[in-house]
């Protein structure tokens, strides 16, 4: 499932770019030598994706920008698949394009710029360290350890980092018996999405930083059973210095147990370091607040602002509050899309990306007339943003090309791409055209698809299909790149495969978004039928060999469409998937979404609960693969068990694949591997 708040993806892993002011970029100029990305000469001669070359590209992290606007840092990972070992490294490339230089060779992420763009900090392990814009003179920070993420105040002479602190008993300490293994649990919140509770939370400190030294730490929450950055994702937007070095603006969730539970109710607070003094300014607003950007004079603050409590895929909003007045403006107001990586320019226009009608692009706003302006175009994911001045660069992916970066022009919205970090890849891996389409759904609305084709596409020939089912359910569907249910590497094994943008999906209006709860097996799950339609009247569609896959509400979706697809496919896929409301309801974690989505407990006997998936298996009569990760406590593997078990019950081609370590994803080297090796050979058993 989702948690909209992030824009978070379920159905595929992205790779999340982040962005803070005065921060950094990543790109690959050349591998470290024992690391191998080097296509062999058998992969260069297929030509195709395939899953070993998946796991040779460049992965793109954290992206910065340095004040005067001439460089971009950024990181990139590189794998070693047959030991499974990763590095990342910090690259240096002109912002207008150029030669790109590796900083660091042993492993180096997080770049951040201080001095006035005279130094670079980053994180080597478990250190902090320096170096000069040049790679040179690498230097290990003393008097800090054990933290997670940092960063220098504006003016070189603070520095923030959050690391866990243990406020909680445990049932070893309690009872002194030290090879027990046994959990007390009082309350819920006791797992959260893939880890269980470590009797810790992440707290803010403040420090004194000379640019060698941090001195006079100070935990500024205290004992509070607070958490900042919010769980389980702890992104560092949600912390962030005033420009004149006096406060931070940090988001919390000042709630515990079964209330963390149901609630989605954060606020963003203000903390005056002279003080330590704190006022909520969000206090009210009872939905998401997150993501606190100061204006450049310091004087107020952009944020991302959801409205109502428990609906996690609320209208994400754009706010600004006024810290002398103490007041808040709703700048997006009748803006039906989701606003995210808000930056300033100058103290009144505000740029941000935004899903919107199947693309990810860059708008801005200017606070005096509340106009929002589109400015850039094309077959694109942007975000996210990095401004200097008058330069700004972007993270640009598409469902053919894995991220990189891009300088923007901020008048005309042309967009040049600076980094080549796969161009070894690209060069002898062909993509298959992608084509956007627009189809009638049965009720007369206007449906929009990607439509990904095999490379050596002959439209005079016939193809097999599948149907992409989206997680989320209110995720985007947009151009986006993933390293596991990457749709070009379907198309590259032969498979035209569709994506609509059903019912639930965001991007196209509040209201298309928020039609899906209460409806899971209604109109969303029609546009799918009618997806499925629209393609298999297509001449170089086979009918005959039609699949749909998915994962998360995408797995879900498979399942309940295996009891009303009416012949249509051949094959399934489901990822992680609901399958019985009932259990699902009381064993995942974060109740506020199937408080809204599903309409509560089954001891209310909601209405929605008719469409859960196991009250139509005796419908069930096609071969199904179901996946899961044991470490899944967003829909715990038991759904995938509950599901593999009637099906091999009612005789149905099945098989569960079941990985031990894994989550809600798969992202250990081979694992994933196996993951793309075990989902092709299935495809291929009743498809071809």
């Amino acid at each position: 499932m989702k948690r909209t708040s992030y824009l978070l993806m379920i159905a595929i892993v992205l790779i999340h770019f982040s962005c803070k002011r005065n921060s950094s970029v990543q790109s690959s100029a050349e591998a470290p030598e024992d690391i191998n990305t080097s296509l062999t000469a058998e992969e260069k001669a297929g030509g195709v994706m395939t899953p070993e070359i998946m796991h040779k590209f460049g992965r793109l992290g954290s992206i910065a920008l340095s004040p005067d606007g001439s460089t971009v840092l950024y990181t990139v990972t590189l794998t070693d698949l047959p030991t499974e070992r990763r590095q990342t490294d910090i690259y240096a490339i002109p912002a207008a394009g150029g030669e790109a230089a590796r900083l660091t060779t042993g492993g180096g992420y997080s770049p951040q710029w201080f001095d006035n763009g005279n130094k670079i900090a980053f994180i080597s392990g478990s250190d902090l360290m320096t170096m000069n814009p040049d790679g040179t003179e690498k230097t290990r920070v003393e008097g800090i350890s054990g933290f997670e993420m940092f960063n220098i105040s504006p003016d070189g002479k603070k520095i923030l980092f959050t690391k866990r602190v243990k406020l909680d008993q445990t049932a070893i300490e309690k009872h002194k018996l030290p090879n027990a293994k046994v959990r007390i649990i009082n309350d819920l919140m006791y797992r959260h999405w893939d880890a269980w509770s470590d009797y810790s939370y992440s707290h803010i400190f403040i420090a004194s930083f000379n640019g060698k030294t941090v001195s006079g730490e100070k935990d500024i929450m205290k004992d509070q059973r607070f958490e900042s950055p919010l769980a389980p994702y702890y992104s560092e937007s949600e912390i962030a210095w005033s420009p004149d070095g006096k406060y931070i603006a940090y988001t919390s969730k000042r709630l515990i147990g079964i209330e963390d539970a149901r609630s989605t109710n954060s606020d963003i607070y203000l903390h005056e370091l002279a003080s330590g003094k704190e006022i909520n300014i969000t206090e009210g607003n009872l939905g998401y607040d997150r993501c606190p950007v100061f204006s450049p004079d310091g004087s107020k603050i952009a944020y991302q602002s959801m409205e109502r409590n428990g609906y996690e895929a609320d209208l994400d909003r754009l706010f600004v509050y006024d810290i002398n007045s103490q007041t808040r403006n709703w700048i997006s107001k009748g803006w039906q899309f989701d606003v995210e990586n808000l930056t300033w320019e100058g103290e009144q226009k505000l740029w941000f990306t935004c899903s919107h009608l199947g693309t990810a692009q860059i708008f801005r706003t200017d606070m005096n007339t509340g106009i929002i302006e589109k400015v850039t175009e094309g077959v694109h994911n942007l975000g996210p943003i990095c401004l200097s001045g008058e330069v700004m660069v972007a993270g640009i992916a598409s469902m053919s090309m894995a991220p990189e970066i891009a300088a923007v022009d901020m008048s005309s919205g042309k967009i040049s791409q600076i980094t080549s970090i796969n161009r070894h890849i690209y060069e002898s891996v062909n993509m298959g055209k992608v084509e956007e389409k627009y189809i009638k759904t049965k009720d007369n609305k206007d449906l929009q698809m990607w439509v990904v084709y095999p490379p050596s596409f002959n439209p005079s020939e016939k193809y097999p299909s599948l149907l992409f089912c989206n997680g989320g359910p209110q995720s985007t569907l947009d151009q986006f790149w993933s390293y596991r249910w990457n749709l070009q590497m379907m198309a590259a094994k032969g498979y035209i495969v569709y994506a609509p943008n059903r019912r639930g999906v965001a991007g196209f209006g509040q209201a298309w978004k928020e039609q899906i709860s209460g409806d899971y097996g209604g109109a969303n799950m029609q546009d799918y039928l009618d997806a499925a339609d629209a393609m298999a009247a297509e001449s170089y569609v086979d009918r005959e060999r039609m699949g749909a896959v998915g994962a998360s509400y995408g797995g879900f979706s498979v399942y309940y469409l295996a009891g009303i697809h009416g012949g249509r496919f051949k094959a399934f896929i489901s990822h992680c998937g609901m399958f019985n409301f009932t259990s699902w309801y009381g064993s995942t974690e974060e109740l506020w979404f199937p408080n809204k989505d599903i309409e509560g407990p089954y001891w209310n006997n909601p209405k929605s609960y008719r469409f859960s998936p196991h009250l139509r298996v005796e419908e069930w009569d096609t071969p199904i693969l179901i996946i899961v990760g044991a470490n899944d406590f967003r829909i715990p593997y038991t759904q995938s068990l509950e599901a593999f078990q009637a099906a091999q019950l009612l005789g149905i081609p099945s098989r569960l694949l079941f990985f031990d370590d894994e989550t809600h994803f798969v992202v250990r080297p081979h694992n994933a591997v196996i993951w793309q090796r075990e989902f092709f050979e299935w495809l291929d058993t009743y498809l071809r």
